[in-house]
């Protein structure tokens, strides 16, 4: 098996048995983004616990989404990568997957850090994909910047 068949079979998976979908309460902020190239849309729900003072830390994260095989895959493998970790944390997660996905294919991720992201790889040799992988984060990262800045919509 190649790693890119194996990476193709992570994405398939998370597609068919995806984790943390179905919106859930409690959540402080819900947003939803569009991707209007391709009609990929998800609504997300981030529950954060904490206080600016404390910190924070991404108690949950749930959605309702339709699309593409990689946009489902990549908000399952996502809430995984983010849910449980302080936001800092989380914020680095997001980081590193967004490098990954402008590496147009020639990163090298550290998959201690991103997990199952690193099947994307592949993803990011293609400019129109990118956007359906990168579609559940940037929301996620709304989100949780309206929760822990005070402004949820």
């Amino acid at each position: 098996m190649t790693v890119d068949s194996m990476y193709q079979e992570i994405i398939l998976d998370h597609y068919k048995h995806p984790h943390h979908r179905g919106l859930r309460e409690p959540y402080e902020v819900e947003v939803r983004h569009l991707n209007p190239t391709c009609g990929d849309e998800i609504t997300l729900r981030v529950h954060v616990e904490g206080s600016a003072e404390e910190g924070w830390r991404v108690a949950d994260v749930s959605y309702a989404s339709e699309g593409c095989s990689i946009s489902q895959a990549s908000a399952s493998v996502m809430a995984d990568l983010v849910i449980g970790k302080d936001i800092d944390a989380a914020t680095a997660v997001y980081e590193d997957f967004l490098t990954l996905m402008q590496s147009k294919g020639q990163a090298e991720p550290d998959e201690d850090v991103l997990e199952d992201a690193i099947a994307f790889v592949g993803v990011s040799r293609y400019p129109a994909r990118v956007k359906c992988a990168l579609l559940a984060w940037m929301a996620w990262r709304d989100a949780t910047t309206q929760a822990t800045e005070g402004s949820p919509t």
